[in-house]
């Protein structure tokens, strides 16, 4: 069938503004495609990347509302944690007061160990754990406040003030920490610590927003959720633990059910493509009624017919399906760059590219079955008659 393919490739151009829409068509499906696919994995994978092993403990109404810092020693104590972590959202504003950054306060130490998969150099390290005012800044955001280690840069909050009547905190920048390819910790935060941080503020004083913690065993995590929960029933401030990847996946189910709208938007437009391609392939052998009448004179067989309109729909699909997913492939990359703090795991990758081709050709072939059928049904006398 490869020895036809100038033969089909001469058909396709043979009307070229219709063949560029029709093309245009299946470029723009396959790069929505990917795109979403690429969204839709990347969605999932990020919540897999989140830890098994850690638990995160809020309060129950809201991550907004505080809980009490002593809450943190009874839970360091629960049987089966590891480690605990205090965080405090500080929120922050540098520079021109309107680039809001994300920066939290928490114990150096235990922030370490909770979140083992962040990498410091030793010496900065040592600057963290001893040096009050000592932060450190994921790489994402260091790039995009363009800051580096050994810069002291001024950190003002939108809610939080101090006791000198300021709402800025002077930090110095100790490291650019990197994250382990396998852990799911942010890179793109600060984080500097509590104590500095609580001593100074003029309320919220010994209150978190959230712990942080470290399990011994990941098997225990959903009983031990369960324990520190009932420590905190009926008090003022009750508590709602789960794992890192349950909490994902509870603030994803607050905006929809991204898997069932990507689904249904690439339904829509895979059934939009196939009416235009399945019409333009209809129309291009309407038009060559009276060649293949000519070609089954010369001796073509039916089933050389139908293969060769079937080619021509496959040709085109694959055209424009292998150009959209390179464009997609090039914008997932550039996408993927700017958000790569908040999906880590967001690319076109070979399941992806299987999956496209394997649909490009379902969908030529669908296409094309039916204009292919009825030119091999052709009789040789009718298709005369009509072409002349």
């Amino acid at each position: 069938m490869f020895k036809w393919l100038p033969f089909v490739l001469s058909n396709l151009r043979r009307r070229p503004l219709r063949f560029v829409f029709t093309l245009a068509s299946i470029i723009i499906a396959f790069l929505l495609f990917g795109l979403m696919q690429a969204l839709s994995n990347g969605l999932a994978g990020t919540i897999n990347l989140a830890g098994a092993d850690r638990l995160m403990s809020l309060n129950k109404i809201s991550i907004i509302q505080p809980i009490p810092y002593a809450y943190l020693q009874r839970v360091r104590a629960t049987p089966g944690v590891k480690y605990a972590v205090p965080l405090v959202w500080v929120g922050g504003l540098y520079k021109d007061n309107r680039q809001q950054i994300p920066v939290v306060a928490t114990d150096p130490e235990s922030f370490l160990n909770v979140y083992s998969e962040i990498i410091v150099d030793p010496k900065a390290k040592t600057a963290f754990l001893s040096d009050r005012r000592a932060a450190i800044i994921g790489p994402t955001l260091a790039r995009q406040i363009g800051v580096k280690a050994g810069d002291r840069v001024p950190i003002r909050s939108a809610f939080y003030k101090t006791k000198d009547g300021s709402d800025t905190w002077d930090l110095q920048i100790v490291a650019v920490y990197d994250v382990a390819s396998n852990g799911s910790a942010d890179k793109g935060s600060m984080y500097f610590n509590y104590e500095y941080f609580n001593e100074s503020v003029t309320f919220g004083q010994d209150n978190i927003s959230w712990m942080g913690l470290k399990l011994n065993d990941a098997g225990q995590a959903e009983s031990i959720a369960k324990r520190i929960d009932a420590m905190f029933a009926n008090s003022s401030n009750e508590t709602l633990t789960s794992t890192e990847k349950a909490m994902a996946k509870r603030w994803a189910a607050q905006i929809g059910d991204i898997g069932a709208i990507l689904t249904w938007v690439t339904t829509a437009v895979f059934f939009t493509m196939l009416l235009v391609i399945a019409n333009t392939m209809a129309q291009s052998v309407r038009e060559r009624t009276n060649e293949i009448g000519v070609l089954k004179t010369l001796g073509f067989k039916n089933r050389l017919v139908l293969g060769l309109i079937l080619i021509e729909a496959l040709a085109m699909t694959l055209i424009g399906g292998l150009i959209g997913l390179f464009f997609a492939t090039g914008a997932v990359a550039a996408i993927g760059t700017l958000i790569k703090q908040y999906l880590p795991v967001f690319a076109v990758d070979r399941q992806i590219v299987t999956t496209s081709v394997a649909l490009m050709i379902a969908l030529g072939l669908i296409a094309g079955m039916w204009p292919a059928t009825q030119a091999m049904r052709l009789k040789i006398t009718d298709a005369l008659r009509r072409g002349g």
